[in-house]
């Protein structure tokens, strides 16, 4: 039984039937391509649900494919691979739009559980289909949309998760070790300092001053909060 889509993007053939082989095991439809513009095509034509991503590709690579599908406010969840495993490689990816990072050479096994916990993640029923408000943020669980002061803003999975667990959180002070088991499920190599990543970008996107937040509180050596909101002024 089908559990869901995934396009896998790279241009080594060993690596493209691997992976192909273990996810349609695994009860997905899998969908490939060999470079960023075929992929490119094939997420507007076949609308997977999420996407498996080399790095290093030709014409458009990774990086590039990842920043577009964010800058075109589609939030379709990306797992980047790569033989580039540095912490800074990883950063980078996930600041780039990716929700998750896979050093090359990797276990079959463990692709497959991202996947997994990725679709888990980004599936509709996923989430309570309530509306979030804090101030002039307003989160549609359903619809997966943040708009803020009446604008949209565009959020990958990972950013959206992240927003949706400080605010529900109420105020709570949530350590970066808990945001990364909440937001990533599967921690892996992943750590904290991606969290501070996610949390620059989002206020970035956001326009959250640091010295002032109005989304965002950082509590130094622990992690973060959502931010307080101003009293009602009363006569």
């Amino acid at each position: 039984m089908e559990t869901g889509s995934v396009l896998v993007v790279d241009d080594d053939p060993k690596i493209l039937e691997l992976v192909r082989a273990y996810l349609q095991q695994a009860g997905y439809a899998v969908v490939t391509a060999v470079d960023g513009e075929d992929a490119l095509r094939k997420i507007e034509a076949q609308r997977p649900n999420l996407v498996v991503l080399d790095v290093m590709l030709p014409h458009v690579d990774g990086l590039v494919l990842a920043r577009h599908l964010r800058d075109e406010r589609n939030n379709l969840p990306v797992l980047m691979m790569s033989a580039r495993g540095t912490v800074s490689d990883r950063i980078t990816g996930l600041v780039e739009g990716a929700d998750d990072y896979l050093a090359k050479p990797f276990s079959p096994a463990e692709l497959v559980a991202r996947v997994n916990a990725l679709m888990r993640r980004s599936s509709p029923g996923d989430l309570p289909t309530e509306a979030l408000h804090h101030g002039d943020l307003q989160i549609d669980l359903e619809r997966r949309e943040v708009l803020c002061a009446g604008h949209i803003v565009a959020l990958s999975d990972l950013e959206f998760r992240l927003i949706v667990t400080l605010i529900r959180a109420n105020g709570r002070v949530l350590s970066r070790e808990h945001l990364v088991e909440s937001v990533y499920g599967l921690g892996g190599e992943v750590t904290g300092r991606a969290i501070d990543v996610a949390v620059k970008r989002i206020r970035a996107k956001l326009g959250d001053d640091v010295e002032a937040p109005r989304y965002i509180s950082t509590v130094r050596g622990v992690g973060y909060r959502s931010a307080a909101l101003p009293k009602p002024q009363t006569r």
